[in-house]
């Protein structure tokens, strides 16, 4: 069968369960959080709460006119213990998938959002022979309960994102503390190779990508044996590489190739392919170069202090598409600023190009701002604030509340003709 896609665009706000639910004891990263060295200044704790108020989190995305909902269905959740399924979580998905069928919001799920089961990982993850039969059955899993209701299967969230920061989005003292703390992983776990699909150590990268090509083959088998129809891909980080030199255009070719190219033979006979952009990289003869952010005219930066170019979404759309030629959803897109006219006027500049490509015939199917609220960021904590809504954490009501920016994206959805 061919893929079951809506017959209109897809406009939504994206989560991720460690990032948002709370409470999570029984992934790989809620271990790795708490070993010594650890390269996560704080725990995620109970993040959002939004295992709790999950419905709180769907009217907000209903409030601002959007009409999908990109979240994970937690393997660690379904499945915390090898061979031990809890049937609560699998039931809370399925609350989810039809919160979202009631407030008119076509649910698209995320297989695999970076955190995995702690057992999995003992057993050194996507590295070990068995993880694409693992990773099968729990995608079985999942889909046999909630696929009939679900628009589309993100099977991996940014598989390439090593190969993309050992390229040079991460200096290589961050790798060697990603080490130490893995060491200290596998020491505290009594294993040779407690492995994280995150947290990375820089000789195995290449390992990991084969490991997560098969994983990713054996997950889109999956899905299809249980709803044929169903869209499904990966999603991939991507960088949107410029140049100003010949020799930048070398350099960016050659990242290109190392982190984009490599996936085609993975992804052939997908149903789409998940394009996640946040900044654009510009190279010279001696590699990035750094773009005024002062003078009469700076350019804002976002909390990384990058340089923000909203032009850097179509531009990673168009190259995407034409290296896969394949149907794009934009997975994720957003900013990371606590000034939200930033967001705001990010938003702006960056959706009618957009738009323009859909418009010109280009086959994105949709577009998911990340992310839905300011949430737990990985080895950032919660020191980076994509968020289109606040979340009051100190007072521990977690109460929500709609940025201006939100109403930025509301108004450019409302009045966007496609």
């Amino acid at each position: 069968m061919t893929a079951a896609w809506p017959d209109h665009f897809l406009w939504g706000a994206a989560t991720a369960g460690h990032q948002v639910d709370g409470n999570d004891s029984t992934s790989e990263i809620s271990f790795l959080e708490q070993v010594r060295p650890t390269v996560f200044p704080e725990p995620a704790g109970t993040a959002c709460n939004s295992w709790e108020q999950w419905q709180d989190d769907l009217d907000l995305v209903a409030s601002m006119g959007l009409n999908a909902y990109r979240f994970s269905t937690e393997w660690a959740r379904i499945e915390p213990e090898e061979g031990q399924i809890d049937s609560s979580a699998l039931d809370h998905y399925e609350r989810m998938v039809d919160g979202c069928l009631e407030r008119g919001l076509a649910p698209a799920i995320t297989l695999s959002h970076f955190a995995i089961p702690h057992w999995f990982a003992k057993q050194a993850a996507w590295l070990s022979p068995q993880a694409p039969d693992l990773f099968a059955a729990h995608c079985r899993r999942v889909i046999g309960r909630i696929g009939d209701r679900v628009t589309l299967a993100v099977t991996l969230n940014e598989p390439d994102l090593p190969r993309l920061l050992s390229t040079g989005g991460m200096p290589r003292q961050a790798f060697e503390a990603q080490r130490a703390c893995i060491d200290a992983a596998s020491q505290e776990a009594g294993v040779a190779r407690y492995r994280s699909g995150s947290i990375v150590i820089p000789e195995e990268v290449t390992e990991l990508e084969t490991g997560y090509i098969r994983a990713h083959r054996a997950a889109v088998q999956a899905v299809r044996s249980v709803r044929s129809d169903l869209p499904v891909g990966l999603s991939l980080a991507v960088t949107d590489e410029s140049y100003v030199s010949e020799r930048g255009k070398e350099l960016a070719q050659a990242r290109r190739k190392a982190c984009y190219e490599r996936w085609l033979p993975a992804i052939q006979g997908d149903d789409f392919i998940g394009v996640q952009n946040y900044e654009r990289e510009i190279l010279g003869d001696d590699g990035p170069l750094v773009p005024s952010t002062s003078g009469p005219n700076p350019r804002p930066i976002n909390e990384s202090g990058k340089a923000l170019y909203p032009q850097s979404l179509a531009s990673a759309v168009v190259y995407i598409h034409k290296l896969t030629g394949l149907p794009i959803v934009v997975t994720e897109h957003g900013v990371c600023t606590s000034d939200d006219s930033v967001r705001s006027r990010f938003i702006r500049e960056a959706l009618p190009p957009l738009a323009d490509l859909v418009r010109d015939g280009l086959p994105i199917h949709g577009y998911f701002h990340w992310s839905l609220l300011d949430n737990f960021e990985w080895v950032s904590a919660y020191n980076r604030h994509f968020g289109l809504s606040s979340v009051d954490r100190a007072s521990g009501t977690f109460a929500r509340t709609l940025k201006p920016s939100a109403g930025t994206y509301r108004d450019f959805v409302r009045t966007c003709v496609l």
